[in-house]
């Protein structure tokens, strides 16, 4: 039975991505996009956090490209908050982390966020927004000036306001995403510094790391990229900072280095052989490690250094980023395996976490596969979901935003 690259699959994706998009554009606020809560309403204790509000910018630029009415009026209402709105630093530069209408939450500068402001201005570039291009080319002066090292070759975590010091901490999650920005930079300028960062920041945390501790992805390091093994371990389930192996990022890591793997074989660039090799291994290590591993179907969260379950929750972002990779690895090698296990995460998510009563998906479940919210408490936005919904109707490269400008959606499909 195939579903990858089917016309009917892709008409059932093609009905699931519109619900989301609704769902989604209950989070505008004043400030930008807000956190949604369970119940589909703005959780306004949350604040307006950068992270957010530039990931739904991207979401955004994907609906206007794909000619959902009001979607490009979200375009606008994203690049209005990043630019002029109370997010910016218009003082010391960049974003702050958390605002509300009367106040700075949180005044620091954080990696993470950034980059998904990049990821957010590229994306809004393919829409042909007439401030997309002032938006862009500030992201890129904040991440050259403070966030790319150049003496490191990689990317520093976070800054004080007033980018006086930065954390001694250096994170792979921040990386990671740096790695997802820089190839829809790239496809946008076709600059290959990008593509080379790209490179440079897999080798270490992957192929250089990861590769030698059982493809389990060390996330904490100390300024000389020295893995901090029991970092938080008495704050297992921290959003962005969980101890341990945090299986979702693994595969996550696989479908990016397959994308960059695609756009250097477009480009006809040397292609490292170890892209696909490690990609292949990550996949396999977070199921390994995590897929029904406790007696309950389900993605854990986070494991320790020798795979066990620490935090047995189910975050939905996990098994999203498992159907994205799953299709990346089935589109690259052509294994049957792959389309098995993407059936089976699509089955497990249409039983579990698909709600159609308070609307878009659960982010969490307990060990009993029941929403709950010990770790993540309410429905923040619907970035991942683009990842399980747009990915499998699309080359692997370019990136999801350039490619649906390019008119490529579903040119696969039979």
């Amino acid at each position: 039975m195939k579903w990858i690259n089917t016309l009917a699959h892709n008409r059932w994706l093609e009905t699931e991505t519109d619900r989301i998009f609704e769902f989604g554009r209950k989070s505008v606020v004043p400030t930008g996009f807000g956190w949604i809560g369970n119940n589909g309403n703005i959780r306004t204790e949350m604040g307006t956090q950068l992270w957010i509000t530039a990931r739904m910018l991207h979401v955004y630029s994907l609906a206007a490209l794909m000619g959902r009415p009001g979607a490009y009026k979200l375009v606008e209402h994203g690049i209005t908050s990043l630019l002029d709105g109370k997010l910016r630093d218009k003082t010391y530069g960049g974003w702050y982390a958390n605002v509300n209408d009367a106040e700075v939450i949180d005044s620091s500068k954080q990696g993470y966020q950034h980059f998904f402001v990049l990821l957010g201005a590229a994306s809004a570039m393919t829409t042909g927004h007439p401030r997309a291009k002032e938006l862009l080319e500030e992201a890129i002066s904040v991440i050259e000036k403070y966030f790319w090292s150049e003496q490191e070759q990689m990317c520093l975590e976070s800054w004080n306001e007033i980018f006086s010091k930065t954390e001694e901490y250096r994170g792979g999650n921040a990386n990671m995403h740096a790695v997802e920005a820089f190839l829809i930079v790239y496809d946008v300028t076709k600059d290959k510094k990008w593509l080379n960062r790209a490179v440079r920041i897999a080798s270490v945390i992957i192929h250089d790391v990861a590769r030698n501790n059982h493809y389990r992805v060390n996330e904490h390091f100390d300024p000389n990229w020295n893995p901090i093994l029991d970092y938080n371990k008495d704050n297992p389930a921290s959003h962005f900072r969980a101890y341990g192996g945090t299986p979702g990022h693994w595969v996550e890591w696989g479908r990016l280095m397959l994308h960059l793997r695609a756009t250097l074989q477009s480009i006809g660039e040397d292609v490292p052989e170890w892209l696909l090799e490690d990609a292949k291994n990550l996949f396999s290590a977070g199921v390994r490690d995590a897929w029904s591993v406790d007696g309950a179907q389900g993605f854990v969260y986070t494991v320790d250094w020798e795979g066990k379950p620490v935090v047995r929750e189910r975050i939905r972002w996990v098994i999203v980023e498992a159907m994205g990779t799953a299709y990346a690895l089935y589109t690259a090698t052509g294994d049957a395996v792959y389309e098995k296990y993407y059936q089976e995460f699509w089955d497990y998510c249409r039983e579990y976490l698909m709600d159609y009563e308070t609307g878009s998906w659960w982010q969490e479940l307990d060990v009993n596969n029941k929403a709950s919210s010990k770790v993540w408490d309410g429905k923040q936005d619907i970035y991942h979901l683009m990842h399980c919904l747009l990915i499998p109707r699309l080359p692997l490269t370019p990136g999801l935003a350039p490619a649906l400008a390019q008119g490529l959606l579903d040119k696969n499909a039979k």
